[in-house]
């Protein structure tokens, strides 16, 4: 369904930590990292949406991921709106993403699933 979060990144200090605490608060299983070249874990948190842990500096606020059937109609549609949609990038073999910001500056990104992405 268009505009349902489906993935949510929760950057951290310290990622082991970050994991214990959303494992704790919701029962969320995370795997090893998904990414050979950083620290990428994922959770499964229903049906069709996610979660992760990874490190980094700029900490503070999560990012939210929305789901939509078509990122470049969406990506224009945030442009039409009085926002900013970066062009969209592969996640090969999962789908694409655009970041962006809505009217009053506040970050989101759009999620396009999309197996044939590379």
């Amino acid at each position: 369904m268009a505009g349902e979060i489906v993935h949510i990144e929760f950057p951290c200090e310290d990622v082991d930590r970050g994991q214990r605490f959303w494992s704790g608060m919701f029962g969320w299983s995370f795997g090893e990292s998904a990414m050979p070249e950083m620290e990428y874990r994922m959770a499964q948190t229903g049906p069709n949406a996610g979660a992760a842990v990874f490190p980094s500096d700029d900490r503070g606020h999560p990012s939210y991921y929305y789901g939509v059937d078509d990122i470049d109609a969406a990506s224009a549609k945030v442009k039409e709106l009085g926002g900013q949609a970066d062009a969209k990038m592969p996640v090969p073999t999962h789908g694409w993403f655009a970041a962006c910001k809505d009217s009053e500056g506040n970050a989101f990104h759009l999620w396009q699933s999309d197996p044939s992405a590379a």
